[in-house]
Parts: C-alpha cells; structure tokens; sequence
C-alpha cells in the first residue's frame, strides 16, 4: 500500500516538515517519488521506526547520516552497525536511569507538597538536613502510604 507524506506524519505523529527534512538530509534514501511527491510504502516503515527511535534519543542527525551510509552499503558493514546500536542503548539505559532519578525526586516532591497542603504549613515535612548540601534523593518517609495502595 502507498501513504502520502500526511499519512505518514499522521501515523508517526510528527510534522510533514520532519519528514521534509529527514529527506532533505538524505535520512529517507529508499523513498520513491512519484511526479515529484514523496510515496511511502509498507516497507519503509521498519525504517521510519528506528528512524524516529534515533530521533526520539536525540542521536545526532550526523550519527543517523553515518547509520544509513552505513546501512546502505550492506553484510561489509554490519559489524559497524551493531557496535553504533550497542552504543545508543548504552546512552538509552543511562537516561533512563537519569529519568528514574529525577522520577523519584518528583515523587518526593509530589508528597512533600500534599502533605504540606493538607497540613497547610510546608513546616510539617521540613527536614532539619535540608540545610545541608546533599545530591542524594528524598525519600518519602517509609510510614507513608500512598491513597492507591
């Protein structure tokens, strides 16, 4: 089956102009055209994935250029390939672990400011080590428990 580029944008939920650009920026180099318009097919779409999974990690559009080379040249290059996947994953676990951090931290705050709501002083949750320099994460007090659970 054939999608216009609107088709795709909508299905990837991303702008025309992105996939203007991927294109533009030699991204979509199995993308036909036909009198002069963008045609995808059933088959491009494995490669709109990893496409926007590059994207959506922030790899650089010049690491994403070196990937399609790459790809492009076929069996030669798959060792180099798989080492440049090894590497975002490697980049993918860290922001996650970034995230879970900053996740747990927001979990803190969540709970600091309703119980500080409900007692209608922030002074019921103040912690005497606040004054102290720390990057170690709040906990929510272990004699807490969420309403959910």
């Amino acid at each position: 089956m054939s999608y216009s580029i609107q088709e795709v944008a909508d299905m990837m939920k991303v702008k025309t102009s992105t996939l203007r650009y991927y294109d533009s920026e030699g991204l979509l180099p199995n993308i036909r055209r036909v009198n002069g318009k963008r045609v995808f097919e059933d088959k491009d779409f494995k490669w709109l994935r990893v496409l926007n999974c590059m994207k959506n990690i922030h790899m650089p559009v010049k690491k994403i250029k070196e990937y399609v080379i790459l790809a492009q040249q076929g069996d030669a290059t798959l060792q180099k390939r798989y080492e440049m996947i090894l590497e975002q994953k490697r980049n993918i676990e860290n922001q996650i672990k970034e995230l879970q951090t900053c996740y747990k931290e927001f979990e803190y705050k969540e709970w600091y400011y309703k119980t500080a709501l409900e007692a209608g002083t922030e002074k019921v949750v103040e912690n005497i080590s606040a004054e102290m320099p720390t990057l170690e994460i709040d906990e929510i007090p272990k004699d807490y428990k969420k309403e959910d659970e």
